[in-house]
């Protein structure tokens, strides 16, 4: 037992994170970006670029080479955005891992939290969830993407400016996940590569502008996995929601719960002048199937900017919500295949009239799902040998 625990070790001190030399895809620092040097930039601020390219490239209406330039750099950013915002974004709140979803005393909480439980039993029941003996110990998907990149509005009072246009990327991704906690995706769209991974305890991203970076607070799921590809995943999340009432989706009759995250947990997550304010999930269940068909998450960042040498303070809030349907069986669990998400973010100033909403949007489908898939174990989860060393005194 000692031998196999020293040689987990050596395998951990041993691993590099090496990017690969295939084409097309970009693994590694984005030579186009090299004069931004070893700079590290936090999701606000790649939004606050893509918003100061976009309104360079509008006051600039010739077709000179500096104009040619700009756009090709304003499409790079483009896809920054979009891989930032819509690539792996994270639930708010973590799994509840002591599985509370089928032993909860209705009888001492509040009417709102006993709904929402009732709701959740419908939701694993109509899943198939319910009936199965035996819990998956991991999974393994492979989907396509379609991501459409970006599109602004900008308001001044009176006055609205569209900015951007609607191009799209394909892409593709592979997803893994062992319990309790651990889980790995590639994404790779426009020719650029997304990876994430989580070993239980820490959450980590890849890009190839930001490099490896470890995502800060608690350890939190991978939103991917809980729009309809884990049930028994999507329950523990809303396992101590709310149930806010009724709510019309399309034509679709639903029971809306609420999950948030609590204000230290998020007050964690600040970065810098970054100070995150809120972050919310709302579940849209049809009340006819039971069925997950509809998540909704925003989070509020506040960050105090000095320009100019004046002082501001600007508001990020950014919104996800998704559609999600052509539920299949895939060995007795009723699986989402495809849907369709659009992300908003919506910037503004407290004293300032102008304001701006970029709109993305993405379509996915899923190719393929493998339940307990044999000889996986914790060692393919481990995190990129950079993060210790970052971490290291």
């Amino acid at each position: 037992m000692m031998n196999v625990n020293m040689d987990s070790k050596t395998r951990r001190k041993q691993q590099r994170w090496y990017t690969q030399t295939l084409t097309p895809l970009i693994e590694g620092p984005d030579p186009d970006m090299q004069e931004e040097g070893n700079k590290r930039e936090s999701s606000w601020e790649i939004i606050r670029e893509w918003f100061r390219v976009q309104k360079g490239l509008s006051n600039n209406n010739n077709l000179s080479a500096s104009s040619f330039i700009g756009s090709i750099q304003a499409k790079r950013q483009d896809l920054r955005l979009l891989l930032g915002v819509l690539g792996c974004p994270l639930a708010p709140i973590p799994l509840v891992t002591n599985d509370p979803i089928h032993h909860l005393h209705i009888k001492d909480i509040p009417i709102a939290n006993s709904a929402a439980h009732y709701i959740i039993q419908q939701y694993l029941a109509a899943t198939g969830c319910l009936k199965q003996q035996k819990c998956a110990k991991n999974m393994y998907a492979t989907g396509i993407v379609k991501m459409i990149c970006c599109e602004t509005e900008i308001s001044s009072g009176k006055n609205v400016k569209s900015l951007g246009n609607r191009s799209s990327e394909n892409g593709c991704f592979v997803l893994w996940q062992m319990l309790p906690g651990m889980w790995s995706l590639e994404l790779v769209v426009g020719g650029n590569k997304v990876i994430a991974g989580s070993d239980g305890k820490t959450v980590w991203r890849h890009t190839p502008w930001l490099g490896t970076h470890v995502a800060k607070g608690l350890q939190r799921p991978l939103r991917r996995i809980i729009q309809g590809l884990d049930p028994k995943s999507t329950a523990r999340l809303f396992a101590k929601a709310q149930c806010l009432g009724e709510k019309r989706i399309g034509d679709v009759d639903c029971f809306v719960l609420k999950v948030a995250a609590d204000q230290a947990t998020v007050m964690e997550r600040s970065e810098g002048p970054a100070e995150m304010i809120r972050h919310v999930l709302y579940g849209y269940f049809c009340q006819k199937s039971g069925l997950l068909i509809y998540l909704e998450d925003s989070h509020l960042t506040r960050v105090h900017t000095q320009e100019n040498q004046n002082e501001d303070t600007i508001y990020w809030e950014t919104t996800i919500g998704s559609s999600i349907g052509d539920y299949k069986d895939v060995d007795g669990k009723l699986i989402a295949h495809q849907g369709r998400t659009i992300g908003t973010v919506f910037r503004f100033g407290e004293m300032s009239v102008q304001h701006s909403r970029t709109r993305m949007e993405e379509i996915w489908r899923i190719d393929d799902v493998v339940f307990d898939v044999p000889g996986l174990c914790m060692d393919y989860f481990i995190p990129p040998a950079d993060i210790y060393e970052a971490n290291s005194p």
